[in-house]
């Protein structure tokens, strides 16, 4: 049976995972919670990566689609072994007559699975043409929102050294509004000259209300 430097538990939900971890001879059990956007998991496995030097881990979670597999797919450190929900429920009520749900102790069965009977399970391998392409469009995603992240940060910062009072306006940068008020009105002295008209025409135009004054 193959090594692994780690084996890891994932109670997935629609706004945090749950993550069980036990490295290779190691006694103590870490808990990781991370949210289910996609740039929270890239940044969660990544971690991984440099924690475990890129050695294989192995991942046990209760789902065979969807977009966390999906976005753990894309990782070749990682082996995806997907649990069937039955078997994630039988195994649950061994140890909870009530068989009540639970993310961190589902996170702990999963984790228990993966140590005391991964022989049993099979890893995931994503063999069709569908499930590549998606791999692809998952990746391509990342590195938009990555660029997209990069440049508003950059935006922020020039912004913050010569014209600070479009940051009160736009808590947002990342909005098309942001640019297009940024061509309209370059500068702030540019903005002081505007009639007050215009640039309610131009807030009403793109749908915001009226602003608040904040470019005296």
């Amino acid at each position: 049976m193959e090594e692994f430097a780690a084996v890891i538990g994932i109670d997935w939900a629609d706004r945090k995972h749950v993550a069980r971890l036990k490295a290779k001879d190691g006694k103590k059990l870490e808990r990781v919670d991370f949210a289910s956007k996609a740039e929270a998991v890239d940044e969660w496995a990544r971690g991984l990566r440099k924690q475990f030097g890129g050695e294989k881990i192995a991942v046990l979670l209760e789902q065979s689609k969807g977009g966390l597999i999906f976005s753990l797919m894309k990782y070749d450190f990682i082996v995806l072994f997907p649990v069937h929900p039955a078997t994630l429920a039988k195994y649950r009520e061994t140890w909870s007559p009530s068989g009540a749900k639970d993310d961190p102790v589902d996170a702990e069965l999963l984790l228990e699975l993966g140590i005391k009977h991964r022989e049993r399970l099979k890893p995931w391998n994503p063999d069709t043409l569908e499930t590549r392409a998606l791999q692809r469009l998952t990746e391509f995603r990342r590195k938009l929102m990555d660029d997209r992240k990069r440049v508003g940060n950059r935006l922020t910062s020039l912004l913050k050294d010569y014209f600070p009072q479009v940051l009160e306006l736009f808590p947002d940068i990342g909005r098309n509004i942001v640019a297009e008020f940024l061509l309209r009105f370059s500068t702030l002295e540019e903005a002081q000259r505007t009639a007050d008209d215009e640039l309610l025409s131009f807030f009403r135009k793109h749908s915001t209300g009226s602003p608040k004054k904040n470019i005296e």
